[in-house]
């Protein structure tokens, strides 16, 4: 009892939770830049731009089939190489971007080809020009059907932000490393900690989402499409 109380002295806890700044800053600035380039990537993949599309399509394939823990090591001590030496935070932030913008480019290149080729061509016959109906017909459809997949794969990122130990980044896991590893005794304690910390931040994003698919009102946007193709049809 007295292990389990020290383990979670008013010291440790501070130390933990400034781990966990840590963490959700690179979360945070991970699920940002993964999701712009993401859906940019998702995008033109699926309007097969001639040559563009091919490559994207390759890169995209070739991330998507590495370790991430591979792309963290590169990023940090690869970039140096050419000139670019990008601190522990930095260079997770970019790594894990890379990762997840592939993720996601194929999220939404599948969320857009779920959307029947009707909505398209009825949205051609108002007078709308492909990237119109693209961006006001087809896209908000297909956002209420990438939502869930989506951020499944940003709660697997923040998870996967534990992996930028190895390259001493001074996240949640690492300062409860640090921890334990100063008192052996202490480490079933932090794991329990590591545990709870970790399911707040993933269940909050969790109930975010579901909060975003009420408030942005994609059942009714849905509705409202149906009734513009519709009359576009008649």
């Amino acid at each position: 009892m007295l292990t389990v109380l020290g383990a979670y002295s008013w010291i440790n806890i501070r130390f933990l939770l400034e781990g966990a700044w840590v963490t959700i800053l690179v979360s945070v600035c991970s699920i940002i830049l993964s999701y712009i380039f993401g859906v940019i990537l998702g995008i033109i993949r699926y309007v097969e731009i001639k040559y563009v599309s091919a490559i994207v399509g390759f890169v995209i394939d070739i991330i998507r089939n590495l370790p991430l823990i591979l792309i963290i090591f590169f990023t940090y001590f690869g970039l140096p190489n050419i000139g670019f030496k990008p601190d522990p935070i930095w260079a997770s932030v970019i790594a894990m971007a890379v990762f997840e913008s592939a993720m996601v480019a194929e999220i939404v290149r599948a969320g857009i080809v779920s959307i029947p080729t009707g909505q398209m061509e009825g949205a051609r016959s108002t007078g709308m020009t492909y990237w119109q109906a693209l961006r006001y017909i087809i896209l908000p459809q297909a956002i209420k059907n990438m939502i869930p997949a989506i951020v499944s794969q940003f709660i697997s990122l923040v998870k996967d932000t534990s992996l930028a130990t190895i390259i001493v980044l001074p996240d949640l896991m690492n300062h409860a490393q640090i921890i334990y590893g100063q008192n052996t005794n202490y480490t079933i304690p932090m794991f329990l900690a590591l545990s709870v910390m970790y399911f707040i931040v993933c269940y909050s994003l969790s109930l975010l989402s579901q909060y975003l698919d009420h408030r942005l009102g994609t059942a009714k946007k849905s509705g409202e499409v149906e009734e513009v193709v519709q009359g576009a049809e008649r």
